[in-house]
């Protein structure tokens, strides 16, 4: 039976393996949004002030564990936030004891709360040398940050500069390049045979750049990596939808209160865990790919992250459209969802 035929679907439970949650009033509003379908999720770290040791780590889990929806179950997957002073020795400890699943890169200036970020990368290279011992994944946020390099360019840019290099001098690293935004990446990614793999974002799965910037400014769809070319969106979506193991969801799911974003220097990131799997589901029924749904969302990434895919399982089905609320209420403010800006006839059986 071709997939545009089928009008319901039972996969694996999804996981998200690029979550921002915050803290406080904020991870307690939007937590829920994610523990609904997803059962564990890789944790960014870049608080203020960031998640940088073991005990850091170990706290952050605790408060996202009394956070979690009495009746949801949600494994928080913790990473460390990767400075120039990050110490070997605790990133080994944290992983040993199983506080800490992966490190982040930020190159310092590269996103939201990314100013402890790395610099010089030789700084790292001890860190990064242990992580590779142990089979610790490195999680990339891949730009550069010159001033100089366009803003549309800075991910490709990246690989040339930083990535190939550093993989070449560390080359059992285990690397997650997150939401990827072009067919640079994608290449690059299909092009090595081993320790290397990428998540894709929902909505880089959906929006180019007209959506941010034709007829009007949209503040709602500015993310970083900011959205490409319409080329670079159709590489992604069929990335995603090919099934290849090295590309897994990560959604990316970073919300910021509408007073943050609707300003003259407004914050970067889409809300989109509310959404999520309905978006996923239109995506892959258009491509003709609704079968390859669970590979992207439930199987591909504990594969590449050495975890067993969940036992227990998800039903979406298709029917008349779906409405999600425009925006969900936290003590700091509303939060709005991501608008894909055409209907969602797939839903997630509760």
């Amino acid at each position: 039976m071709p997939d545009r035929n089928l009008t319901r679907l039972t996969i694996r439970r999804p996981d998200d393996w690029h979550l921002h949650l915050r803290d406080g009033a904020m991870l307690r509003a939007v937590l829920p949004e994610t523990t609904r379908h997803f059962a564990r999720a890789i944790i960014m770290p870049n608080l203020v002030p960031p998640v940088v040791t073991a005990a850091h780590a170990a706290a952050y889990r605790d408060r996202i564990l009394a956070a979690i929806p009495e009746g949801d179950t949600f494994t928080p997957l913790m990473t460390l936030y990767l400075t120039e002073a990050t110490d070997p020795k605790d990133v080994r400890a944290a992983h040993a004891a199983g506080i800490a699943t992966a490190v982040k890169l930020y190159p310092a200036g590269a996103t939201t709360n990314s100013a402890s970020g790395v610099r010089d990368f030789e700084k790292v290279r001890p860190v990064l040398e242990v992580m590779a011992e142990i089979g610790m994944p490195l999680c990339v946020h891949g730009e550069v940050t010159d001033h100089e390099i366009d803003i549309f360019d800075r991910e490709a840019t990246f690989i040339d500069r930083i990535l190939k290099p550093l993989r070449k001098k560390v080359p059992d690293l285990k690397v997650v390049m997150e939401h990827v935004t072009t067919q640079d990446a994608v290449d690059y990614v299909r092009d090595s045979s081993k320790n290397l793999a990428a998540t894709i974002t929902t909505h880089h799965l959906i929006i180019n750049r007209n959506h941010i910037l034709a007829g009007g400014i949209k503040p709602h769809f500015y993310c970083l990596p900011v959205a490409k070319r319409e080329a670079h969106r159709i590489a992604l979506v069929q990335a995603a939808v090919s099934g290849d193991k090295r590309f897994f969801l990560g959604t990316d799911s970073a919300p910021h209160t509408d007073a943050l974003k609707l300003q003259s220097c407004g914050c970067a990131g889409i809300f989109t865990a509310p959404n999520t799997m309905s978006c996923l589901a239109e995506v892959f029924d258009a491509a003709g790919k609704i079968n390859k749904l669970e590979d992207f969302a439930s199987l591909n990434g504990p594969r590449f992250y050495g975890l067993t895919p969940n036992e227990d399982t998800i039903t979406l089905t298709k029917g008349d459209p779906v409405s999600y609320p425009a925006h969900i209420d936290t003590e700091d403010g509303p939060v709005t969802v991501f608008d894909p800006g055409f209907d969602l006839h797939w839903r997630v059986e509760e």
